[in-house]
């Protein structure tokens, strides 16, 4: 491959709001720092060198590769000028530094500050007739093919040496400069911009941001912000290393996605967060179907920038990925993104499922929409959607099935440990799939949540409280405070649990589960006024049979014994025919009849219940029942593991 014929300046060229350190592969423009790969680099100097003049694709192919080379030079121009654009920040259909010449080649336009002001010719600015366009693209051609005899000419061993060093023929070029930045051990994805035009396709944006995380997660080294927690920052305006600050990060990964028919291009570039110092950038194009490779190398790529530590199967996991087919792919982020924005809702969690379902008909062997299907039937469970039985039945298939294909998806591992816990109460199972999915994907956030909530109910008071500071660590939105406010109930840490309920209400201010939770923690601090408010304020957001429960609860409590048994009756004469028996014991402890909530609670045993895998260590609601001999007959029943 040939030598480069573009002298590297002693000092640094500035144009409009840029400085060019050559020497260093750095641009500075404003207050932020990038690094430029090699091939951008010369390409740029290319075009600086004949400011003012054409250069044509040509000559920019023979000066950086050389003739007769045997590569895709078209692409490499075209990749080069679209970094080199994106780092100036440069729109091509208004350009203020590079303009592309029609079939011609491209002209460096702007002004630099080494030329005299006699210089600055408006020929620089202005359109050239076609005879001067014919005109500078012979003499800048002539110039870029004999070495160049302008301002860089004495400088032309200079560049030589330094890129032979560098290694001539490889992408190097800064990589050299690594030493000189902090070790990096966390990374935030700050949401990929949807640059298609079309906003339909922001769900296409924001599923490629969830897979991104999802693909850095298994890196163990690394610690990865969860997607709930970076969000919020879509579109935000905020610098850098505020947003580092926030999320508690060395570094922050951010880009863009346009998705073409059935192309995807995604341009992403690494920084350093609290010193807004560009590390590494790449931009990646590839068919649709070749989207989970796309994926990979980005995590491959990140992987090797960060100096991460791969084990053997994390090694392996970057490297593998298949063809998988458009539809089926489009479709599963569709059904990801309708699951993750409304897991507690009715209708989210049909149109999810039915976009995994779409998807795994386009691709039987595409395993992640199998996990996301399962994920979907347990939370139609959870939400009543589904009966248990026949949610367990349906989740249990599709996660075996995602697993057949793919044994190292740690969503699936985690989701099988949900059943094996809620549905089937293997306790071991449970723990050992936990343990699975964190292994396979240590900073996805879900497992750590999952896990810490099953720790707490098993009275795992200090490992519980482990997992909650790694989330701590690792997702700062409501799903993280949902887990928290969960684990502290199951230890009746009220205090805490309350701390927890009301972050989780900043997020969502309108979730009745929440104000409940509050009610709670209030009641069981001696807070009555207070907890009234917070049940009654859930009642009137959601209606559902543990708000009245614990507003009689709370009434009974208080002395207002008239007012609990009349909504308790109420409640009852409404409910029975549809209520869980878990719902009906909790009634009936209110009412004071033990005989028939114990019938429940077996009834609850039998049919293995949700509510009793969830609520059983810590719902105040049937505190009454806990010194009956019955109840602990009914603990036993479950097989719950000693501590």
């Amino acid at each position: 491959m040939a030598g480069l014929g573009v002298g590297i300046p002693e000092k640094p060229i500035r144009f409009g709001d840029c400085e060019l350190n050559s020497s260093a592969f750095e641009l500075r423009r404003g207050r932020r720092t990038m690094k430029l790969e090699r091939i951008p680099l010369q390409v740029l100097l290319i075009l600086i060198e004949q400011n003012g003049k054409v250069v044509t694709r040509e000559a920019i192919a023979e000066q950086v590769w050389g003739k007769d080379v045997f590569l895709d030079v078209d692409n490499g121009i075209n990749t080069a000028i679209r970094k080199i654009r994106q780092l100036l920040n440069d729109d091509p259909q208004k350009p203020r530094f590079v303009e592309t010449i029609p079939g011609v080649g491209y002209r460096f336009i702007a002004p630099l500050e080494t030329e005299t002001r006699s210089e600055k010719s408006d020929a620089s600015h202005e359109k050239a007739s076609p005879a001067e366009t014919a005109s500078s693209v012979a003499v800048a051609n002539e110039s870029v093919a004999s070495g160049g005899r302008g301002f860089w000419s004495r400088y032309r061993l200079a560049v030589v040496t330094l890129l032979c060093a560098a290694g001539i023929g490889t992408w190097l070029g800064w990589r050299h400069f690594a030493g000189q930045r902090h070790a990096i051990r966390s990374i935030a994805v700050i949401p990929l911009q949807n640059l298609s035009g079309d906003a339909s396709q922001d769900y296409f944006a924001e599923g490629m941001t969830e897979e991104l995380i999802t693909e850095l997660a298994r890196i163990d080294s690394l610690r990865v912000i969860s997607h709930t927690s970076v969000m919020g920052y879509k579109g935000t305006k905020k610098h850098l290393p505020e947003i580092a600050r926030e999320l508690g990060v060395d570094a922050i990964l951010e880009g863009s996605v346009i998705r073409e028919r059935e192309n995807v291009r995604v341009t992403v570039q690494l920084l350093d967060g609290p010193a807004d110092r560009h590390i590494w950038g790449e931009e990646y194009e590839r068919p649709l179907n070749g989207v989970l490779n796309l994926q990979r190398d980005v995590g491959k790529a990140i992987a090797q920038e960060v100096r991460a530590k791969l084990s053997a199967t994390q090694e392996s996991r970057l490297h593998a990925a298949h063809a998988v087919n458009p539809a089926a792919y489009d479709n599963y982020l569709k059904g990801r993104f309708y699951f993750d924005t409304g897991f507690s809702k009715a209708d989210s969690l049909k149109k999810a499922q039915q976009y995994f379902e779409e998807s795994i008909k386009a691709d039987p062997n595409f395993a992640q929409p199998y996990a996301g299907l399962s994920n979907t039937y347990i939370y139609m469970a959870f939400a009543g959607v589904l009966k248990k039985d026949q949610a367990y039945k349906l989740a249990m298939a599709a996660v075996t099935k995602a697993l057949e294909l793919d044994e190292g998806v740690g969503e699936a591992h985690d989701t099988l440990g949900v059943l094996k816990w809620h549905f089937e109460w293997d306790w071991q199972a449970a723990e050992q799939e936990f343990n699975r999915a964190m292994a396979l994907a240590p900073s996805y956030s879900c497992a750590h949540e999952d896990r810490a909530i099953f720790l707490a109910y098993l009275g795992r008071r200090d490992e519980a409280l482990a997992e909650i500071a790694k989330i701590d660590q690792l997702d700062f939105g409501i799903s993280a405070a949902e887990s928290e406010f969960l684990v502290f109930a199951s230890l009746r840490d009220y205090p805490s649990m309350i701390a927890a309920n009301n972050r989780a209400l900043l997020l969502d201010p309108n979730d009745g589960f929440f104000h409940y939770n509050l009610g709670v923690g209030y009641e069981s601090t001696g807070r009555v006024p207070e907890a009234i408010a917070e049940y009654q304020k859930a009642i009137a957001m959601s209606g559902g049979p543990e708000a009245y429960v614990g507003l009689a609860h709370v009434y009974s409590s208080s002395g207002r014994r008239a007012e609990a048994q009349r909504i308790l009756t109420d409640l009852e004469h409404r409910v029975k025919a549809n209520a869980s028996p878990y719902a009906m014991a909790m009634i009936y402890a209110g009412l004071g009849d033990k005989d028939r909530a114990f019938a429940s609670l077996d009834e609850a045993v039998r049919e293995k219940s949700l509510e009793l895998s969830s609520n059983l260590k810590g719902d105040i609601r049937i505190d009454d029942l806990r010194g009956d001999p019955r109840f602990q007959s009914l603990v036993s029943q479950m097989k719950l593991p000693s501590r």
